[in-house]
């Protein structure tokens, strides 16, 4: 019975701890995509007022 409670334990563990990283890249997925609109938003800006600052 003692096995049982700790693999039970166990499984709870990985079970939290792969949730709670899903739920970060989740996060950070949608950090990135936020990041990655505003550059698109930038960079047209920049190619629409027509400045060539590229190097």
């Amino acid at each position: 019975m003692n096995i049982l409670l700790i693999i039970v334990a166990v499984v709870a563990i990985i079970l939290a701890i792969t949730g709670g990283m899903v739920e970060a890249l989740q996060f950070l997925l949608w950090i990135g995509l936020v990041l990655l609109a505003l550059a698109v938003i930038a960079w047209l800006i920049r190619a629409v007022s027509g400045r060539n600052t590229s190097v």
